[in-house]
């Protein structure tokens, strides 16, 4: 299977853009798209950013920094999309929002393009159903940082045409990503496992049997973790993490899914961790 010549991402947070930096450092022009020119902006300054980094570091060279950067194109319009062979939806992780992007990518897209989202938790068969083409629909989970993480989860429904699977593969390889391949199953494998056990930090935070910094410390000298599960929570983002096991709670019907009510709430303070500044630690200014 080919790797596509362009591809288009949607949404210019923090996923979107560790995504559409992977691609063009890999050789892949990349057409980003957000709601306005603010955010698409921010996007391209933090890819410019990260890149420069690896500059300083001698990972990368200045020739190949100002080459990734002009394969990225930041947009508002969706006929961008027009010609990408290949895209990816990675906005919040709200079904009712994704099902929204999706028809509108819908609007623009040819015979030959795939589509994937980003869900960490939203099922694959539930979005592929609101496609013209749900065989040509799949998942492709990455993972915060996205140029810094190896997996990815291709995620497959009964509608997921094989020649879509072996798009995403071959994608995710030439991103120099491992990818998975993972039935759609709520939360699929990584976040079923592991946002259990980020809430059950927060339920023993919140019933005081250790301090947040203790807590944190005990899994990465007694488990070999390089981070607490709460600090975990806050560069994921506690809204994020909510959303999954609200996921896990409802498509389960298990109790042992229920979200820790300190995470509710300090979702609902706006505390979300890394970015708002503040969750289980502060960070000083949002970034």
């Amino acid at each position: 299977m080919t790797v596509p010549q362009t591809v288009g991402v949607i949404g210019a947070g923090i996923m979107g853009a560790g995504i559409a930096q992977t691609c063009v450092t890999a050789g892949i022009p990349v057409a980003l798209i957000d709601i306005d020119d603010k955010r698409v902006t921010g996007a391209r300054q933090s890819v410019a950013g990260a890149l420069d980094k690896l500059v300083h570091k001698a990972k990368l060279s200045a020739p190949e920094r100002d080459a990734a950067i002009a394969r990225l194109r930041g947009t508002t319009a969706y006929a961008e999309l027009r010609g990408c062979e290949f895209i990816i939806e990675a906005a919040t992780e709200s079904e009712a929002l994704k099902v929204q992007l999706l028809r509108k990518i819908d609007e623009v897209i040819d015979a030959r393009t795939v589509v994937a989202t980003n869900t960490s938790s939203i099922s694959i068969a539930k979005l592929a159903a609101v496609m013209k083409r749900p065989a040509a629909f799949v998942g492709l989970h990455f993972f915060n940082p996205v140029p810094v993480m190896g997996l990815v989860e291709v995620v497959t429904c009964r509608h997921t045409a094989s020649a879509t699977v072996d798009a995403a593969v071959a994608l995710a390889k030439r991103l120099g990503k491992t990818p998975v391949r993972v039935n759609d199953s709520p939360g699929f494998v990584v976040n079923r496992l592991l946002c259990p056990m980020l809430n059950e930090a927060v339920f023993a935070y919140s019933e005081s049997v250790a301090s947040a910094r203790d807590i944190d410390e005990a899994m990465k000298l007694g488990c070999n973790h390089p981070i607490g599960p709460l600090a975990l929570c806050d560069l994921i983002g506690l809204d994020v993490v909510l959303a999954i096991m609200e996921v896990l709670h409802r498509d389960f019907d298990d109790a042992k899914y229920r979200p820790a009510p300190l995470l509710k709430e300090m979702v609902a303070a706006g505390h979300l961790g890394r970015k708002t500044g503040r969750g289980f630690f502060e960070y000083g200014a949002r970034n």
